[in-house]
């Protein structure tokens, strides 16, 4: 074991990650701002539940609300929201010891939001492409396996780098610790954005990508992002399926749809139908990460001078359903690819 470890935000994946470190023996105390979620997480005729074909579990768990919390730690992970990470990361900072490290466990840019509160030397960046809901107080189905990745943010090898790597091997045995972790970090970005499209459906991840009109539109979404990716100096990495070159300026359409049929494939017949995004809308009645990760797409990319038509479309969609103004509809996507194609 290697020291107690603090799981901020107690969600999809900070439950599933943290309930596989408490199975192996560490010391974890669990932290969310939903009291029934923490009341339920602390009982000891349930605790906190991980069901599904992955992997399952039952028990109690030191749980706290942020008011409750005593204590620093040298290891945190957050997997709060892209969009609640600010928030978060300034509720942490009285709870992270000298030199303690945060490993951010989050889509998107949200390592940058962390850092500019606490610093870049206190933060490492995580990667993760499992499937994972919570579906109720204390309850996480954890539908599938997927990539999992954590580097420094300069690329360097660590001390504190390995630690974390162990730590999440006793989660994700396959997880990589690499130099390039943006990398991930824009191909998830690229890859994210097909599953904001299918949020606006109602008809499923896989349904969703199955549907050939869609593919331009798929096309323009995700060249948007790797457009933006490397004009940051960044080549964005390939994972389950996705294969970013397949969606570069030269790439022909045949490669773009061998990649989403791909990834369409990961997400087939599995426990996990629809993507995170589609729970807020349809489910929580919430507002998405939307802003915080393809909105920042959007500035980067602007402030590149590259076009994002199709990704500005995606968001003002996005935006309307979370206002009311529009509710899921598997047409959106149609209509937003002939209005795309009309531009």
């Amino acid at each position: 074991m290697s020291g107690p470890v603090l799981i901020w935000g107690t969600g999809a994946v900070g439950g599933a990650v943290g309930a596989a470190l408490v199975d192996a023996g560490h010391s974890v105390d669990f932290v969310d701002m939903d009291n029934a979620h923490v009341a339920a997480l602390r009982d000891p005729a349930r605790g906190l539940v991980v069901e599904g074909p992955v992997r399952s579990r039952a028990g109690p768990v030191r749980a706290w609300h942020p008011d409750e919390l005593d204590g620093r730690w040298d290891k945190v992970m957050l997997c709060v929201k892209a969009h609640h990470t600010a928030a978060a990361a300034a509720m942490i900072a009285p709870h992270l010891a000298d030199g303690g490290s945060i490993l951010t466990l989050q889509n998107g840019l949200a390592a940058r939001l962390a850092a500019s509160i606490l610093g870049r030397e206190h933060v490492v960046v995580g990667f993760v492409n499992f499937g994972a809901d919570r579906i109720g107080d204390g309850r996480i189905l954890l539908g599938n396996r997927g990539a999992v990745a954590l580097g420094e943010w300069d690329g360097g090898t660590t001390a504190r780098l390995g630690e974390f790597w162990r730590l999440l091997g006793d989660f994700e045995s396959e997880a990589v610790a690499t130099p390039d972790i943006w990398a991930f970090i824009w191909g998830k970005l690229a890859y994210a954005a097909l599953l904001f499209a299918e949020a606006t459906a109602t008809s499923g991840i896989a349904p969703t990508l199955d549907r050939p009109e869609l593919l331009p539109l798929f096309r323009a979404l995700v060249g948007e992002v790797v457009a933006a990716a490397r004009a940051e100096g960044v080549e964005p990495a390939g994972f389950n399926g996705f294969a970013p070159n397949a969606f570069g300026p030269h790439a022909r359409a045949l490669e773009s749809a061998a990649s989403i049929r791909a990834i369409a494939d990961f997400y087939r017949g599995g426990a996990k139908p629809h993507s995170g995004v589609w729970r807020d809308l349809a489910v929580h009645r919430r507002k998405t990460e939307v802003d915080a990760q393809l909105g920042m797409v959007v500035d980067i990319a602007v402030a590149h001078g590259i076009a994002v038509p199709a990704l500005t479309g995606l968001i003002a969609l996005i935006h309307r359903i979370e206002a009311g103004a529009a509710v899921q509809d598997d047409a959106h996507l149609s209509e937003l690819a002939l209005a795309f194609s009309a531009a």
